[in-house]
């Protein structure tokens, strides 16, 4: 992977970014500021005044064809240690460090460290031997008091997300302690509960329409589009627009996104909003496929297992990193399709994360549930162990594709925002290892070493 090296002088952003189909939209550098200024008042342009010279734009350069994903090396029977230590990553670390250079200075509501944080030992939990992964420092433990003492009473006080017995469950999830691993440079406790809000209303509409209290593929569709209508709200006739809006109020997970996306909103610019909704839908879509195979009693082949995984995955809370942290990605660069292919990989990946910590969980629950090890033992007639250790390699395959795919956007566009906003989908990804390896209180690991 090239190191992009330093970010480039302010006079050559507009260049970098042109080569990703954008032009500044009259906006100049501000495109890439992270800061939306109010412009002053125009003066009035007499009728006679002869119309500016037209600016040359400077031609699109197409992208690079997308490569395969890369294999990483596969993990052996007797489960080595973890990967990630000490291997040189020369771009993905310049990456990690975000932008800096002349200009940069006012990307950051805080100021960025100037080296990344030692790693701290994590309060309970082991890694998955063999898993690809980054070790992240302790969270901030004032940060994560204050947002799990504001995360719990919007839960109770505001929304009346779940009932009294639940409460243990809910404070085991350890959503403060999630949302501060996983974005770090958020600005304010107020930023982080942006992201916080809209994680714990995903995990409510999860938990009460498809899996643990109460949920069934049994028509999941009408549900998830009458909750989606809480983020994309419905544009119908005066007559029936009130019972769409009581409707909003009538269960829990409804509630909650309703109220999420109206704090979401007022940090938000109308584009993220719309990308937001976007990778919801596209949420909703893999709920539903799984759905589908469970009414069936459908084991998917493992590429249609990835595939659906592909949507019902942790992409919305990555793509949303540059409004926690207080800045926009300008929507033509997010669009770009290799951004969009960092961001398929980095959910794809944590998802599979996921897949393997919620392993024996899953496993003791009734019914069968679908995770990647159970459909490579499955459909490849594998043992469990091998199944899972498989699962694993696949999952180190996604992170070295993501990383390398990070690393060459960042040198092929080092526009401030992009190395900023590929910070911290990166950092999102160490976060989310971290929040799953250390809540022992939902996970345990499978006995296979």
């Amino acid at each position: 992977m090239p190191d992009p090296g330093p970010s480039p002088l302010r006079s050559s952003l507009p260049g970098a970014a042109a080569r990703f189909g954008t032009h500044g939209h009259g906006r100049g550098i501000e495109a890439f500021g992270g800061v939306r200024p109010t412009p002053p008042e125009a003066a009035p342009v007499p009728p006679e005044a002869p119309a500016p010279p037209a600016v040359p734009v400077p031609p699109v350069v197409p992208l690079p064809p997308v490569v395969p994903i890369r294999p990483a090396a596969p993990v052996a029977p007797d489960g080595p240690a973890p990967a990630a230590a000490g291997a040189p990553r020369p771009a993905l670390d310049r990456i990690l460090r975000g932008p800096s250079g002349l200009g940069t200075a006012g990307l950051y509501l805080t100021r960025p460290r100037e080296e990344p944080p030692a790693p701290a030992d994590p309060p309970a939990g082991i890694p998955i031997p063999g898993l690809y992964h980054h070790p992240v420092a302790e969270p901030d433990p004032a940060r994560v008091e204050e947002v799990s003492r504001r995360i719990k009473a919007w839960a109770v006080d505001e929304v009346e997300l779940f009932p009294p017995d639940w409460e243990d469950q809910f404070d085991g999830f350890s959503l403060g302690r999630y949302m501060v691993a996983c974005h770090p440079d958020a600005p304010t406790v107020d930023h982080l509960m942006i992201a916080t809000r809209l994680m714990a209303a995903e995990n409510a509409v999860d938990d009460y329409y498809c899996e643990d209290h109460g949920g069934s593929p049994i028509g999941l569709g009408g549900r998830l589009l009458l909750a989606h209508t809480a983020l994309d709200p419905l544009h119908t006739t005066a007559e029936y627009q009130p019972d769409w809006a009581r409707s909003l109020q009538s269960d829990a997970p409804r509630r909650a996104y309703r109220s999420a996306m109206e704090y979401f909103l007022q940090e938000a610019t109308p584009s993220q909003a719309d990308r937001y909704r976007h990778d919801m839908a596209r949420l909703h879509l893999g709920y539903l496929a799984e759905a589908s195979w469970a009414e069936t009693e459908y084991v998917p082949e493992v590429w249609e297992y990835l595939s659906m995984r592909q949507f019902n995955n942790f992409r919305p809370c990555p793509t949303i990193t540059d409004t926690v942290g207080g800045y926009e990605l300008p929507a033509d660069l997010h669009a770009q399709p290799a951004m969009q292919r960092v961001l398929a990989l980095a959910g794809n990946a944590t998802t599979i994360v996921n897949d393997l910590y919620s392993y024996t969980k899953e496993l003791a629950s009734p019914g069968t549930h679908l995770n990647l090890p159970v459909v490579i033992a499955e459909r490849e007639d594998r043992s469990v162990r091998d199944a899972y250790l498989k699962a694993v390699e696949v999952h180190n395959d996604l992170m070295h594709a993501f990383e390398a795919e990070a690393a060459d956007l960042a040198a092929a566009c080092p526009v401030p925002n992009v190395l900023r906003f590929l910070r911290g989908v990166a950092v999102w990804v160490d976060g989310n290892h971290y929040w799953h390896r250390t809540n022992t209180y939902r996970y345990s690991l499978p006995d296979f070493w």
